[in-house]
């Protein structure tokens, strides 16, 4: 579904607009505060073929970000005290200009991030990136929305479950996801139905538990991001019959403390053609900041004061505890 489809869906729906509800509560408008995150969106191109993908990323796709914005990125990093890269996609390392990216950005002593689905590692021609990451000392973090094969492959693709927790046992054998280690290895919960994510802490505990009895597997953290009403997702929930009361659990679950604490606040999202935005939703939604809109045009002081691009599909970050690439953000 293309971008002003799927906005026209949203703005279509009887619930009360996310910038009415800000205002009610003091908090409209919302302005940035500070480029603590640079979060690189470097392919569309996907091995897999996710129900809840707000990217609609699969297989189908061809969009790559050069290594000339990645160049461009590199500078911006060079030049600017960002605490943390965060590289996803797609899946990242379909892009053939990764291995140079993250070679030349860890020296930087920042956190690196890949946001890996992992299936992809088991094939031969990315095995490779095990060995890369390890050496850059990136942090991985992959999506299992559930412990159980069956809810993680209902929403990933059949036998995903399994090619997953393959690769963390390879990714546990060295070192990643165990204590000490300096070896990092994430998980990200999405709920497999139409509802909201548990209790964070209550998940990692349950995460845990369950992955190292049943497989023997580790990890560090657990983070819970809700399914936006974005992309693939929004089509999986109009198809069902479920968007108008999927939407409606947002609105009644809005969390003005969550609404504080939202990732745009930190966070800038580059998309493969070096278009800047508020967050990785906004890119699908092709809704750029207001100013300096591409990598080429970076300008720190501007883009830190900036007033951030509003719509209803906020109201998936804002309900419940919170929904960021980091996890709930209720403090």
């Amino acid at each position: 579904m293309k971008a002003r489809q799927q906005l026209s869906v949203l703005g279509n729906i009887r619930c009360k607009r996310f910038i009415d509800t800000l205002t009610e509560h003091g908090q409209y408008p919302l302005n940035a505060e500070a480029v603590n995150i640079f979060q690189m969106n470097i392919c569309r191109k996907c091995n897999l073929f996710c129900k809840h993908c707000h990217v609609e990323a699969g297989p189908h796709r061809t969009e790559v970000m050069s290594k000339e914005i990645m160049e461009k990125c590199l500078e911006i990093l060079v030049q600017n005290e960002i605490e943390t890269i965060d590289i996803t996609g797609g899946a990242p390392e379909i892009n053939p200009d990764l291995e140079w990216f993250l070679d030349n950005v860890s020296p930087l002593g920042r956190r690196v991030i890949v946001r890996s689905n992992l299936t992809l590692l088991a094939e031969d021609d990315y095995r490779k990136f095990i060995e890369i990451y390890i050496r850059n000392k990136v942090e991985i973090v992959t999506s299992l929305p559930h412990y159980r094969a069956e809810g993680t492959d209902n929403q990933r693709g059949k036998c995903a479950f399994a090619q997953i927790t393959g690769i963390m046992k390879k990714l546990n054998d060295t070192g990643y996801g165990k204590e000490g280690s300096g070896l990092v290895l994430n998980l990200v919960h999405n709920p497999t139905g139409f509802y909201l994510p548990g209790s964070q802490s209550a998940l990692a505990h349950e995460y845990k538990s369950r992955l190292l009895q049943d497989h023997g597997i580790y990890f560090n953290d657990l983070f819970c991001i809700t399914n936006m009403p974005v992309g693939r997702y929004l089509g999986h929930l109009q198809k069902s019959g479920n968007l108008s009361d999927y939407m409606g659990s947002l609105v009644s679950a809005f969390n003005p403390s969550a609404a504080t604490n939202v990732m745009c606040r930190n966070t800038i999202s580059i998309s493969y053609d070096g278009q800047l935005y508020d967050c990785d939703f906004n890119q699908m939604l092709e809704l750029p900041i207001e100013t300096n809109a591409h990598v080429n045009e970076f300008d720190m002081g501007k883009i830190t004061n900036r007033e951030i691009v509003l719509a209803n599909h906020c109201y998936g970050c804002t309900a419940g505890s919170g929904s960021s690439c980091q996890g709930a953000t209720e403090s």
